[in-house]
């Protein structure tokens, strides 16, 4: 068994796609109409396991969960085996990081937030 896809839900499917796809490079691997205005959306990173299910809110509760869904805690690691050069591709493109990379015992490190505010880790392990 393996997980094969987390939900994370954002405001709009398009905004997301420009973000995840356009911006950052993910791979589209599903994009279907489900009727009502839903569409099943999974994006991931070029050749991983698991995808992002981009599930568009519905509902204030859903809408108040945007970018808070752990809490305020980092909630995702996009693993790479070159940090720098992700790190420098994604600074050019505009990603905004919390903090300048740290480099621990376990590899290297640095926080960043999608539009959405959600945390995420870009992280290469040693």
């Amino acid at each position: 068994m393996h997980i094969s896809a987390v939900a994370l839900v954002v405001p709009d499917y398009d905004v997301a796609l420009a973000f995840y796809v356009g911006l950052l490079g993910f791979d589209l691997r599903a994009d279907t109409e489900m009727g009502g205005g839903k569409r099943w959306v999974l994006v991931a990173p070029q050749g991983g396991q698991t995808a992002l299910l981009l599930a568009r809110v519905s509902g204030p509760v859903q809408e108040a969960a945007i970018g808070a869904q752990t809490g305020g805690r980092v909630g995702f690691l996009l693993q790479t085996e070159d940090f720098a050069a992700d790190h420098a591709r994604m600074l050019a493109a505009g990603v905004i990081f919390e903090e300048e990379p740290r480099h621990e015992s376990y590899g290297s490190v640095a926080v960043w937030r999608d539009p959405f505010g959600n945390r995420w880790d870009l992280l290469q392990m040693r």
